[in-house]
C-alpha cells in the first residue's frame, strides 16, 4: 500500500535522527529545561455567546487508486493498487520531503502537530468568525495539525472562505481544515447553515434503505465537491456505526442502518466520493456506537458486545472503509468490557487501538480520538492523563481536548520523563504526513 510504504521509509529515516537527538539532549543536560509559554486568552472575532443548541462536543484527498473513474461504485477493496515506476518515484520524493520536515521540527512543534482543535480552543475567543492576528500568533506559538469548524463559525460564504484561506496562510505547516459534514438533517454544518446553494441529502438511514451503493457515492462526491471548493480538506464522515440498538440516542438516522452488510457497501463509497475531491474522509466511531444506549457526550458509554459480536457485525463497515483507503479512522470513547475486561474507553485502550485497529484490521492510516471534551473522558481523566493515555494506546491524533494547553504540556512532560518517546511521536507524525503531503 502506498501509504504504508511512505510511513516505512519515513520511520526508518527519522528513528536514527531521533535517537541521536535524544542522546545529545541527555548529554547537554537540557531535559525539561525549556517550558513553552502558556496560552494567552485573546479576543478575536465577535464576542457573542455560543449559539444555543450547537453541538460543540463531537467532531467528527484524493487517495483514490489511479484510474478509478468518478462515480464508479467498485470499492478499492476489489482492486489492488499497483505502484508503477513514476508513482514509486513520487512516493520516495514525498517520503524525503516528509523526513526533511520532521528532522527540522522541534519537539514542541511535533507535539503540537498531534492536535486538531476548534478555533476557540486555539485563540481563546468566545466565537471565532475570522482568522486574523490572534489566529496567526496562536499558530506561531502552537503549530497545531488542524482546525475544525462548527456551525457558529459560519456566517456567510465569503466569510468562511476568507477565514479558511487565512488560517492556511498563517500555518507554518500544511494544516487540516475539518468539519462534520455527514449529510442528512442532523450533522451537516455547511449545508444546514444555509449560506450557499449546496446539495441537501436525506439522512444516511434513507440512503441505506435504497441498498444502492451509487447513492452513497453521490453523497460523498457531492459533499466533497462543495467542501473542497470552500477550502476544507477533512470531513469527519462517514458514520460507520451499525444501528444494532434502535433506542440509541446519538447515532440513529445518521447510520446507514442495522444491516452490517449494507453498511459495509455504503461506507466505502462515501469515502471514495469525498477523497476523489481531495477531502480526507474519517470513518467513525470505532468499535461502534450503534449498540449503546447512552451518549458519550454526557457520560460513560458502554457496549457489552463480545469480540465475536463485533467481528461479525460492527467491524464490517470499518474494514470496508479501511480497504477503500480511508485517510482517518476515529476511535470513540466507548467502553467494551467484554473485550478489554475493564471500563477503559476504547480511545485509551491499547487492546482496542493497537490490538484491533492496527493489528487485526490492518489499518495503517491516521487514528484520531473522538472529541476529548466529551464527559466520557472529562469525568474520569484530566486533560493531561487522557492525552498521554490515548497516545500510549496507539492513537495518532487528539481531537479537541478539554484544556488544550494542559494536554499539550502533559504530552511534552511525558516525553521528558520517558513515559512517551520521541520515536513514538515520530511514528504518528509519519502517518500524518503521509496524508498532509498531498495538501
Amino acid at each position: 500500500m502506498k501509504r504504508g510504504k511512505i510511513i516505512m521509509i519515513i520511520c526508518m529515516s527519522i528513528i536514527f535522527v531521533g535517537l541521536s537527538g535524544l542522546a545529545a539532549w541527555a548529554i547537554l543536560g537540557q531535559h525539561g529545561d525549556e517550558t513553552p509559554g502558556s496560552q494567552a486568552v485573546v479576543s478575536e472575532g465577535t464576542g457573542e455567546d455560543l449559539m444555543a443548541g450547537e453541538n460543540l462536543s463531537e467532531s467528527e484527498s484524493a487517495r483514490e487508486s489511479e484510474g478509478r473513474e468518478n462515480g464508479d461504485t467498485e470499492s478499492p477493496a476489489d482492486t489492488e493498487e499497483t505502484i508503477g515506476p513514476e508513482t514509486e518515484e513520487e512516493t520516495e520524493a514525498l517520503a524525503e520531503d516528509t523526513k526533511s520536515d520532521l528532522e527540522n521540527m522541534t519537539l514542541e512543534e511535533k507535539v503540537a502537530q498531534l492536535f486538531i482543535l476548534r478555533p476557540e480552543d486555539l485563540t481563546g475567543v468566545d466565537v471565532a468568525v475570522q482568522a486574523g492576528d490572534m489566529t496567526r500568533e496562536a499558530l506561531e506559538q502552537y503549530p497545531v495539525s488542524g482546525i475544525v469548524y462548527f456551525g457558529q463559525n459560519i456566517q456567510s460564504e465569503d466569510q468562511l472562505r476568507e477565514m479558511i484561506a487565512n488560517t492556511k496562510e498563517y500555518s507554518k505547516y500544511p494544516i487540516f481544515i475539518g468539519v462534520d459534514e455527514e449529510g442528512g438533517s442532523l450533522v451537516a454544518r455547511v449545508a444546514n447553515s444555509g449560506i450557499m446553494d449546496v446539495p441537501i441529502y436525506p439522512d444516511m438511514i434513507e440512503i441505506g434503505y435504497t441498498e444502492d451503493p451509487q447513492e452513497a457515492y453521490e453523497v460523498g462526491d457531492g459533499i466533497g465537491s462543495y467542501l473542497s471548493d470552500l477550502g476544507f480538506n477533512l470531513d469527519f464522515a462517514p458514520i460507520a456505526d451499525v444501528l444494532t440498538n434502535p433506542d440509541n440516542p446519538v447515532i440513529g438516522v445518521r447510520s446507514f442502518g442495522s444491516d452490517a452488510q449494507i453498511d459495509a457497501q455504503m461506507v466505502p463509497q462515501v469515502v471514495n466520493g469525498l477523497q476523489s475531491h481531495g477531502v480526507s474522509a474519517c470513518v467513525k466511531h470505532f468499535p461502534g456506537h450503534g449498540d449503546t444506549d447512552s451518549d458519550s457526550h454526557e457520560g460513560q458509554t458502554v457496549s457489552y458486545r463480545t469480540l465475536d459480536d463485533l467481528r461479525e457485525t460492527e467491524f464490517l463497515p470499518f474494514k470496508a472503509g479501511i480497504d477503500a483507503g480511508v485517510d482517518f479512522l476515529m476511535v470513540g470513547h466507548i467502553s467494551v468490557p467484554e473485550v478489554t475486561g475493564d471500563m477503559t474507553p476504547s480511545s485509551m485502550s491499547e487492546q482496542v487501538v493497537t490490538g484491533l485497529i492496527r493489528e487485526e484490521l490492518g489499518y495503517d492510516g491516521i487514528i484520531i480520538t473522538d472529541s476529548m471534551q466529551m464527559q466520557a473522558v472529562t469525568l474520569f481523566y484530566s486533560p493531561e492523563e487522557a492525552a498521554v493515555q490515548a497516545l500510549l494506546a496507539g492513537v495518532d491524533m487528539l481531537l479537541m481536548p478539554e484544556d488544550f494547553p494542559s494536554a499539550y504540556e502533559g504530552v511534552l512532560e511525558a516525553v521528558y520523563d520517558g513515559t512517551l518517546t520521541e520515536e513514538r511521536i515520530d511514528e504518528s507524525l509519519a502517518r500524518i504526513w503521509s496524508v498532509k503531503g498531498d495538501l
